[in-house]
């Protein structure tokens, strides 16, 4: 079977795992604070605060803002459920809004639409890793702060910059799904450095000083807890696997968009369309969906044929309006979000892919979709 997503990971992870456990610093400590550095300065931010996980991370940046019960905050529905989840936490109303169908991220227009008196904040997802035109957004919301939700976006670029550089706050995952992995984990990042010391203390039960720094120091430190936070933080294990991970970025991206590339030539015959550069920024191809014609067999029918072929291929983007946890709450029509849950799959990529398996999904993907294949 062909897998749709497999991590780069090799003897490099696996020493620098080893080293962080032989050093016997294994919990939040300097490999960490090396990550935070490593990690802003590739997408062009001043401050990295490395959290357990991007949910974590975007309930931290939702709180920094104080939002809470009686806000509201614009979400896309297309988007893993985290996204909502996140505003949930805070005692929040997620209010969702639709997607371009080009890109699969927030229609400014769609925005603008659900806009209210109530509004603290959008969510903005680079979705797939598919970079938002974050200034169309922000020049619809005004002083509203745009949060990004990055968490697909390593390696993209958005005019000419990696994706989250002068963002007010991007939050950031390295699950196994993602370019980069540390297992699991996730990151803030900011051009502010009082939100980034508060952002800080927040991830460690909100302790006036951390526990690494507390064990460096040569005197004794008392540390205070000067309001109720949360334990969110990393491990220096975790961060000795993304230290070599980032190395690896540009190598990995470079891989992803070659294969992207050969699979719009071998759609191309087929008519199909596919994620591909917005006019605005490149992207990372973190996942390459594919929009099925209307004349397509139902989606569970798809994915089934392309099974009994070896290929394991997705479902599109989730809506997480159409979920059970989310049942009931008004919303604005959304018809670009569910024909792209309903109509679009996620082929297999990743670097152990071969051009012949390459060859392979396509031709399975045109025998379930009932069509000719892209080649005999």
């Amino acid at each position: 079977m062909i897998p749709v997503m497999l991590p780069m990971l090799g003897e490099e992870e696996a020493k620098a795992v080893a080293d962080a456990v032989r050093s016997g610093w294994v919990a939040q400590g300097p490999r960490v604070a090396a990550f935070e550095e490593a990690f802003a300065a590739e997408v062009g931010a001043a401050h990295g605060i490395a959290t357990s996980s991007c949910t974590t991370a975007l309930h931290l940046c939702l709180y920094q803002l104080g939002i809470g019960p009686g806000d509201e905050v614009v979400v896309p529905s297309l988007s893993f459920i985290a996204t909502a989840n996140a505003v949930r936490y805070c005692g929040a109303a997620p209010v969702f809004a639709d997607v371009d169908a080009e890109t699969g991220n927030l229609a400014p227009s769609s925005v603008a639409e659900v806009l209210s008196p109530r509004t603290r904040a959008v969510l903005l997802v680079h979705q797939g890793g598919q970079p938002a035109d974050v200034e169309a957004m922000r020049a619809v919301c005004g002083d509203i702060p745009v949060i990004e939700d990055a968490a697909c976006a390593a390696g993209a670029t958005l005019r000419g910059r990696p994706v989250g550089a002068g963002a007010v706050m991007a939050a950031w995952s390295f699950h196994p799904r993602k370019l980069l992995t540390t297992g699991e984990g996730g990151m803030i990042t900011t051009d502010d450095a009082g939100w980034a010391a508060r952002l800080r203390r927040l991830r460690e039960h909100g302790m006036s000083v951390s526990a690494a720094d507390r064990h460096a120091s040569t005197t004794i430190v008392l540390e205070t807890y000067d309001e109720t936070a949360f334990n969110y933080r990393l491990t220096d294990i975790q961060a000795a696997m993304g230290l070599v991970q980032l190395r690896r970025l540009p190598e990995i991206v470079r891989q992803r968009r070659e294969m992207a590339a050969l699979y719009h030539e071998l759609l191309s015959p087929l008519g199909l369309r596919a994620v591909g550069d917005p006019a605005h920024g490149t992207t990372n191809y973190q996942s390459f969906w594919v929009t099925l014609p209307e004349s397509a067999p139902a989606l569970p029918e798809v994915l089934a044929g392309m099974a009994e072929s070896g290929v394991s291929a997705r479902r599109g983007i989730m809506a997480a309006h159409l979920e059970p946890a989310y049942a009931g709450r008004p919303h604005i029509p959304l018809p670009v979000t569910e024909q792209l849950t309903h109509r679009s799959i996620i082929l297999p990529l990743h670097h152990k892919l071969s051009s012949a398996d390459q060859h392979t999904v396509v031709d399975a993907m045109a025998r379930a979709l009932r069509l000719e294949p892209a080649r005999p």
